[in-house]
């Protein structure tokens, strides 16, 4: 029996969505390219984080299959294209996985389907990259025969307020009728939703949500490195000026960004704009702040090793927390890997301490990984709290025998520097 909904992509939008569909009531199948990922699921092995084991075991149990033949597609009502949109070894946009997905679904489109993209892109990806190539691929009209949606997705991992059902949902679609059958399909499972007035808005306002971060983030990390150079006390700052109920949004300094959006999302729009003749002058100069604070954490710990061995060459130094997010296991993007990187490089030897990562390599090595937070503090010359995992809050780091470089503001102690 042919699915009613099929999701491609099981990743970490895909995957929640596909939940949400299922807990509806709708019968879904999920389509993904990789084979890993398939035979995890259909036994019942999440890979996503926010999705655990005894969900995917309960979407199995009312029918969700994942596969990774695309002749699922034949016959569905909905498709869902849920593709991750990275770079290029070169900073581009790449669109490959969104444009094999569009030629797998023009196979196997019908009249009266409903595709939505779901996948960040910069304005104009659905209706002339993804339009083109189901119309070519299908013979049938977007408009007319199918109907083509755009609608970003909001996932934020590790959230436990805001999830797909409770966080407004932008909809559009390349006609109004286009857009009213997308409305119709997520409101089974989406409390409210936003109609754009076309695709292109959709577009645009989910890479205005992610760059107005990357800059906001780049601002208060450049008044980070200005707060040291002069000896103010950022975080007090900080603390101050959240005080405020209006006018101002609070962001916090770090080691840098990571994820898949925040790093990525606004090179999406810089590299439309300068196609189409516009400078995002903004997006540079917060592109050159944030790049430089993997390295300011770098010489601010070579700087503490210095202090406390003499010199940073076998200097032990212990990384705490190394995903781009607290609690969460994505590694994706993390800074945590460049900063191990610098520190390599100087001839200290790094260990780490993450309890959502069982791995974590750079440049192909491996680096030893702490099981036991005290011990291994006990050891280090410098631990470095990169990331502010709930399981660090009640840990009196700044209290160790080590020194401690604070990257998150968390930590009291004399032997604490924070960044």
């Amino acid at each position: 029996m042919a699915a009613e909904l099929v999701v491609m992509g099981l990743g970490h939008v895909g995957l929640p969505l596909s939940r949400a569909a299922v807990s509806a009531g709708l019968a879904t199948a999920g389509y993904d390219v990789s084979e890993t990922v398939v035979k995890g699921l259909s036994n019942g092995r999440s890979h996503v984080g926010g999705v655990c084991d005894a969900e995917v075991a309960a979407m199995l149990d009312v029918g969700f299959r994942a596969t990774d033949d695309p002749a699922v597609l034949e016959g569905a009502q909905t498709v869902v294209i849920c593709v991750p949109t990275g770079l290029t070894e070169g900073g581009l946009p790449d669109l490959s996985a969104v444009e094999a997905a569009a030629e797998a679904v023009a196979a196997w489109l019908h009249p009266g389907m409903l595709v939505v993209l779901e996948s960040t892109s910069y304005p104009g990806t659905t209706e002339d990259v993804v339009r083109p190539l189901l119309e070519r691929g299908s013979g049938l009209r977007a408009g007319e025969d199918f109907h083509l949606a755009f609608s970003p997705q909001r996932i934020d991992p590790g959230n436990t307020t805001w999830n797909i059902h409770n966080t407004p949902k932008i909809v559009s679609g390349c006609t109004a009728l286009c857009a009213k059958h997308a409305v119709a399909f997520y409101s089974r499972f989406v409390d409210q939703l936003v109609v754009a007035r076309g695709t292109r808005e959709a577009e645009m306002a989910k890479l205005l949500e992610n760059t107005y971060r990357y800059v906001n983030i780049a601002l208060v990390d450049e008044v980070a490195l200005f707060c040291h150079q002069t000896g103010i006390d950022i975080w007090d700052v900080l603390h101050c000026a959240a005080s405020k109920p209006f006018g101002f949004a609070p962001f916090s300094p770090g080691p840098g960004i990571g994820g898949h959006c925040i790093p990525v999302d606004p090179r999406y729009l810089a590299t439309r704009a300068e196609s189409q003749g516009f400078a995002f002058r903004t997006l540079a100069a917060a592109q050159d702040v944030l790049s430089r604070m993997p390295d300011h954490v770098v010489n601010r710990a070579l700087t503490l090793l210095t202090e406390a061995h003499g010199r940073p060459e076998g200097a032990r130094v212990l990384l705490l927390g190394v995903t781009y997010k607290p609690d969460v296991a994505d590694i994706r993007e993390t800074p945590a890997r460049r900063i191990a990187a610098g520190l390599l490089a100087a001839g200290a030897d790094v260990r780490y301490h993450d309890p959502y990562v069982a791995e974590f390599t750079v440049g192909g090595r491996t680096l030893p990984r702490a099981e036991n937070l005290q011990d291994a503090m006990a050891h280090a010359d410098v631990a470095v709290l990169l990331q502010d995992h709930a399981c660090y809050a009640g840990q009196a780091l700044g209290q160790a025998r080590c020194a401690l470089l604070d990257t998150r503001g968390k930590a009291v102690g004399s032997r604490v520097t924070l960044l």
